[in-house]
């Protein structure tokens, strides 16, 4: 499957950082049936006692009131989802290729699943967004020799 790399809408909470506060803010979602693709959730650095909830998708009013309920808002952040086949060295070039453009990554959560990768990545402005989606486009292309590729 080749890689497809789509905007997002990241929804977020900041939250008091104690045991149980993901799973009440997700608990009405999933009452809802919400069908969650990322779910993140991370201390402030130098503040203990807050933390950050960000997921994907909240579709429809229903959806988004109920996510609102819940404390929960869309983040604004320029977020793309980046999901294909896996390939060895594929975040190191979709690293590499956005720096050699001079995009910067705010953040970029990258992970794989039996050989699916997936990349949740965060930037500065909706114009490098669009940049960074080219980016990832091109960068994901195997080459010869390159991130295990097969050498002929």
């Amino acid at each position: 499957m080749p890689v497809t790399v789509k905007k997002i809408a990241l929804w977020r909470a900041e939250v008091e950082n104690k045991p149980g506060a993901l799973a009440q803010t997700l608990a009405p979602l999933a009452a809802f049936g919400a069908d969650l693709q990322v779910v993140m959730g991370y201390r402030i650095p130098g503040e203990g006692d807050k933390a950050i909830l960000e997921l994907f998708p909240v579709t429809g009013k229903k959806a988004a009131g109920i996510a609102k309920s819940a404390g929960l808002e869309v983040a604004g952040i320029p977020t793309l989802l980046v999901q294909g086949d896996n390939e060895p060295g594929l975040a190191h070039a979709i690293a590499k290729a956005a720096g050699d453009a001079g995009v910067n990554i705010n953040f970029m959560v990258a992970q794989v699943a039996g050989s699916a990768y997936s990349a949740v990545i965060g930037l500065d402005s909706d114009d490098d967004a669009k940049k960074m989606a080219a980016i990832v486009k091109k960068a994901s292309v195997p080459k010869k020799g390159v991130r295990g590729a097969p050498f002929r």
